[in-house]
């Protein structure tokens, strides 16, 4: 079981350090405000991904497979990414100072993270074949306790990885010069532009 549950953690660190959309806001996030808003944009994706992976695990997923749940979750993933977008490359443009607030960035951070996580209608196909991840690694009909265990192993790496990740993030901040910071911010908004319109085009 304890290998059951370290091949749960490799997925879950796995699943979280694949750059994409939580990851651009983390950074963007993160070169503003600090390790704080990068570590709460982190910890609000766990919102969304203990969300999809206790449905996953329990088979719910494969009910909200659906065209009437993808397709407004796809909608409002489109649309928030594309606002995400936007944000990053107005900060290219003109890098923003640090917030005055931090309990209102930190706040904020945090629903970011959240609002990514859950409306990610990738999250469901995900987790829908998690079956297939299971019998893979040897557990062909897993039973409550392997499902408790995969999900424990899951949410530690991923809980691990926020602290990694903001880490990292404060680091980059920190050593590098206002030009990368203003490169990164491009390469944030046009991540998060292409995601923006790679979900609007699972609408056409």
């Amino acid at each position: 079981m304890f290998s059951f549950f370290l091949a749960a953690m490799l997925l879950g660190f796995v699943f979280n350090a694949a750059p994409g959309a939580v990851f651009s806001e983390t950074l963007r996030r993160g070169l503003r405000d600090g390790y704080r808003p990068a570590l709460l944009v982190q910890i609000g994706s766990l919102v969304g991904d203990a969300t999809w992976a206790a449905l996953g695990l329990t088979g719910l997923a494969l009910l909200l497979d659906s065209a009437q749940i993808r397709y407004p979750l796809t909608l409002a993933s489109a649309l928030y990414l594309a606002w995400l977008g936007y944000q990053s490359l107005r900060d290219a443009h003109r890098p923003p100072q640090p917030s005055d607030d931090g309990q209102v960035a930190a706040s904020s951070a945090f629903a970011a993270g959240a609002a990514l996580s859950l409306t990610n209608p990738q999250n469901i196909v995900y987790w829908a074949a998690m079956g297939g991840a299971m019998a893979a690694i040897g557990v062909a009909q897993p039973t409550p306790m392997h499902l408790a265990v995969f999900f424990a192993g899951f949410m530690v790496s991923s809980i691990l990885w926020c602290f990694i990740c903001a880490g990292l993030v404060d680091w980059f901040r920190r050593a590098a010069s206002l030009l990368w910071h203003r490169l990164t911010y491009a390469a944030c908004g046009v991540v998060l532009l292409g995601l923006a319109g790679m979900s609007a085009m699972e609408l056409v």
